[in-house]
């Protein structure tokens, strides 16, 4: 891509916003420098990527990062078998620990977000384990070095503690003992690595030891007392000692991580890459952008397209299509009145689309993967133009015409500008044909009338013009697409209070052309208002039904829960009360059959009358069984794939073709299909299917009937209980007549998976089966189709 098309449409300012929201210096150095591609895969790759982390940001939030230095430098050193000082050992480490903290972040993610786009990164994110046990154990993430790095460092600062400790000790004796009135401050301070005390200069044999320094006046000498002349020396001599056990660790270190060095360069650079596509998707968030949509043949649909570079509160959002039904579009209308945005608008989103960052448009925008963007647009807003303003947009133009070709986006900014009027004209038409024969995407602006013309009479052109409102006297700054410009000379004038003799006077001096076009266009501009005004009434009356459809629906799922749950209840009370009748009848029966027993005198005929009680409640629990509402509900809720339904909702009837969960289902109703609840649907006994269900019903039990599942989950089981119960399953879906049924037996180690498929070869029942597909299972379940 060109590096004039990325000034004049301002990239440089997007690329700015980008690198501030990134969070380490390499990913800020990959934003500044970003740049839009040109190859297909690569655009679609980058912004799949933006898209899985935009979900994550939006669903769990920032990825748990900190800023780093780049450890390029560091590596090469090591490659020169230079050792690393602690802060670079400290840098290496702090990017280990990120990378950790990211697998353990991505870990916790909910399933739902997809990472496909980044798993080949995660992947690289392999920390080499026993090389960051030993770095952590040496060092912080600041460089300082840790007693734990060495038992020898351990030991060695140890000793200097309490070395220090005894010198404090002894100095404090003499800041704070008898000999405090001959220093001329009662203070311990340290020269050449030493501690010393300020004594006045005629006390100086007071302490012995060896002067250090003494004051500007020379009235106070710095001395080290002869005391602590040996704990000094013990003092610098551990101090070099620690020095040379820190500079052995940094080598053992630097040499653990010489043999990391692929391993340490790629973790840094994956982690600088999640930060640059993080800001991608922080931008998105801010621009309120979306994923646009990739085309092969280079055309543009731009929904409620936004300038990115505008204040959302005052950016005029616009829709803008190229490359489908035609190639070229002419804009024409008043300066300042958006056309110079227009182009910019569509040219940046292009840009940033081919850059992986998502656009300030709405769902389902599409753009074209360009070549090359090339744009004319400088400042033409005034009313003079000078020679050399036209020689340098007719060289502009004649570089576009040497370079454009059928993947070429081509913006010119009031083309045939600053000449002629008349010549003009003809020029910039005959641009646009030789443009057009090299069939490149064009986009223009102009003034010229006879270009309005043109986008009537060539194929696959197009006018378009800004709109302006004649009682405001102010542009919109609405793109209107099959729409020339219209003059609005006279009607301004009319508003303003000119004369209207004046104002006819000038409508009849204009040529014939001329005022054709205006007619044509203002015959336009009335019909694509009252097409706009029609369609916004439908779209109001679309919402209005979607809002009652939805309303309508929530309170059918309302009424049809407060029914089951009444059912439900009803069903509950009368089993307690049959429950409770049974007890109190089984309790008289028992206690009239011991009175016998026990030779009491008990005629047979309260016995026969008490049994014959207890058989009314055995007959009423058999007609609540046989309750008409229960067993409607009842057969309402035990449908399987292609039983014929009612749905209640819509009021149509229509085939189950898919049992989603275990209470939704796909229906089709005619060509289409919907999804809804058990609760929505009741089946149909058709005739045909109740002479079926009737014979089956003779031949097997309907608690069999009822109980066959169109799936069977075998996962977790031992592989003789699986094919025990795989052989129940296919004995009960046999004798319930399914014709396709499900078998879930996982990946796992494939012994259960090998095993039902050895089991479906040799039964005579099975007509053909094989792995269901990828989103319902793959390799995890079988699909069978039984005879």
């Amino acid at each position: 891509m060109n590096s004039k098309i990325l000034k004049i449409l301002e990239f440089e300012r997007i690329t700015a916003r980008l690198a501030n929201l990134t969070i380490t210096n390499p990913a800020k150095e990959m934003a500044n420098n970003l740049r839009p591609s040109d190859n297909y895969q690569e655009i679609a790759k980058n912004l799949r990527q933006t898209l899985a982390l935009a979900d994550i940001l939006r669903i769990k939030g920032q990825l748990p990062l900190t800023d780093f230095n780049s450890v390029a430098t560091s590596m090469k050193r090591l490659k020169v078998k230079a050792n690393l000082n602690a802060q670079e050992l400290g840098n290496i480490l702090l990017v280990l620990t990120l990378a950790k903290e990211i697998n353990a972040f991505v870990e916790g993610l909910d399933e739902k977000i997809k990472l496909d786009a980044i798993l080949e990164l995660l992947d690289e994110l392999d920390v080499p384990e026993e090389f960051y046990r030993v770095l952590k154990n040496a060092l912080d993430i600041d460089g300082t070095i840790l007693d734990s790095a060495s038992s020898e460092l351990a030991r060695l600062r140890h000793d200097l503690r309490s070395n220090e400790t005894e010198i404090k000790t002894r100095m404090d004796g003499y800041v704070k003992g008898r000999s405090n009135k001959y220093l001329s401050e009662a203070i311990v301070t340290i020269r050449d690595g030493r501690y010393v005390i300020p004594v006045k200069q005629e006390y100086r044999a007071k302490f012995g030891g060896i002067v250090h320094d003494q004051s500007a006046s020379g009235q106070t000498l710095f001395i080290e007392p002869e005391g602590v002349l040996n704990l000094n020396s013990r003092q610098q001599n551990l101090l070099a000692q620690e020095r040379q056990e820190i500079q052995r660790i940094l080598r053992e270190l630097s040499n653990l991580a010489r043999e990391e060095i692929p391993t340490i360069s790629t973790i840094s650079e994956v982690l600088a890459e999640l930060d640059f596509i993080q800001a991608k998707a922080k931008l998105a968030t801010e621009l309120k952008a979306t994923e646009p949509k990739l085309t092969q043949d280079q055309s543009l649909k731009l929904l409620k397209a936004r300038h990115p570079l505008i204040d959302l509160t005052r950016v005029v959002p616009n829709d803008i299509y190229l490359g489908a039904e035609f190639d070229t579009m002419l804009i024409t209308g008043p300066n300042t009145g958006g056309k110079t945005i227009t182009l910019k608008t569509a040219g940046l989103l292009q840009l940033m689309a081919q850059s992986g960052l998502f656009i300030p448009a709405e769902e389902g925008s599409q753009v074209g993967v360009f070549k090359e963007i090339f744009a004319d647009i400088g400042d033409e807003q005034s009313i003079e133009q000078s020679l050399s303003t036209f020689s340098s947009h007719i060289n502009d133009i004649v570089d576009i015409m040497k370079n454009s070709h059928q993947d070429t986006l081509v913006l010119i900014d009031e083309i045939g500008a600053g000449t002629d009027p008349e010549e003009g004209a003809s020029l910039a038409i005959s641009i646009l044909d030789f443009l057009r024969q090299r069939k490149a995407k064009i986009m223009v602006t102009t003034h010229y009338p006879e270009l309005k013309l043109y986008g009537y009479n060539r194929e696959r052109t197009t006018n378009a013009s800004m709109e302006f409102d004649i009682k405001t006297l102010s542009p919109t700054y609405r793109l209107q697409i099959g729409i020339p410009g219209h003059s609005n000379a006279f009607a301004i004038a009319r508003r303003l209070g000119m004369r209207e003799d004046v104002v006819k006077n000038a409508e009849g001096l204009m040529k014939d052309v001329d005022s054709d076009i205006n007619q044509m266009i203002a015959t336009l501009n009335d019909q694509t208002k009252k097409a706009t005004e029609a369609r916004i009434q439908l779209q109001t009356s679309l919402a209005r039904s979607r809002n009652l459809e939805k309303k309508l629906q929530d309170a059918l799922d309302i009424y049809n829960q407060r029914v089951q749950k009444q059912l439900e209840f009803a069903q509950e009370r009368a089993n307690e009360v049959v429950a409770k009748k049974r007890k109190k009848a089984e309790e008289i029966i028992k206690e009239l059959e011991e009175q016998r027993k026990n030779g009491a005198l008990i005629k047979q005929n309260k016995l026969i009358d008490a049994k014959g009680e207890f058989n009314k409640l055995e007959q009423q629990a058999t007609n609540l069984a046989n309750n008409r509402v229960l067993q409607r509900e009842k057969r309402r809720h035990h449908v399987n794939v292609g039983d014929q339904v009612k749905v209640l909702s819509y009021g149509q009837t229509g085939v189950i073709t898919k049992k989603l969960t275990d209470h939704d289902y796909e229906v089709q109703i005619g060509i289409i299909k919907v999804k809804v609840t058990d609760r929505d649907i009741e089946r149909i006994e058709t005739a045909k299917t109740g002479k079926q269900v009737a014979k089956k019903v003779r031949a097997t039990s309907s608690l069999r009937r009822s109980n066959a599942h169109s799936e069977l989950d075998l996962r977790g089981e031992r592989y003789d209980d699986a094919m025990t119960d795989l052989d129940r399953y296919i004995d009960s879906v046999l004798l319930a007549g399914l014709d396709t049924v499900t078998i879930i037996h996982g990946i796992g180690t494939g012994a259960i998976r090998k095993g039902v498929w050895n089991y479906l070869r040799s039964s005579h029942h099975v007509k053909s089966f094989n792995y269901a597909p990828a989103n319902e299972g793959g390799n995890g379940a079988t699909i069978v189709r039984l005879k």
